[in-house]
């Protein structure tokens, strides 16, 4: 268990996060959910936000009791690489991402970019922790199945 215990802290921390994330874009959608979406220019955000907050509920929970957990992490891997692309790119560049403007900050560049997404990037190398730590479980059960 002691071997195992840094791994499942990172697991319930990231998993707590999403979870938290997932559930708020339900609870406060103008702020947080489809009105956020919208405002960042996502294509469909009353579709696109709900779906999101239910995956990320659903792999945060999978993760924070470590049911499927690098298949989970792989999902929110998606997710937070996406977060991190449409929101704080342009804080990096200080200009638009494409269709993605930077919010209006004193400061742009990266400093202000390691500052803004913290906690991003800790989302993201978690993950990543978890995902090389349990592997896809999910694509070792079809290989299974087609044999």
């Amino acid at each position: 268990m002691r071997k195992n215990l840094p791994m499942l802290l990172v697991r319930i921390v990231v998993g707590l996060v999403f979870f938290t994330e997932g559930l708020l874009k339900f609870i406060e959608p103008g702020e947080l959910g489809a009105g956020r979406f919208a405002h960042l220019g996502l294509p469909l955000p009353q579709v696109l936000a709900p779906f999101v907050g239910l995956v990320e509920v659903v792999a945060g929970g999978a993760l924070m009791i470590g049911l499927y957990a690098g298949d989970a992490a792989l999902l929110l891997l998606i997710v937070i690489l996406t977060a991190i692309l449409t929101t704080k790119v342009p804080i990096l560049l200080g200009h638009r991402f494409g269709r993605f403007e930077p919010p209006k900050l004193n400061r742009y560049g990266l400093l202000s970019f390691l500052h803004e997404s913290r906690t991003d990037l800790s989302m993201l190398v978690g993950c990543v922790a978890v995902l090389l730590d349990r592997g896809l479980t999910m694509v070792q059960t079809k290989r299974i199945f087609q044999r």
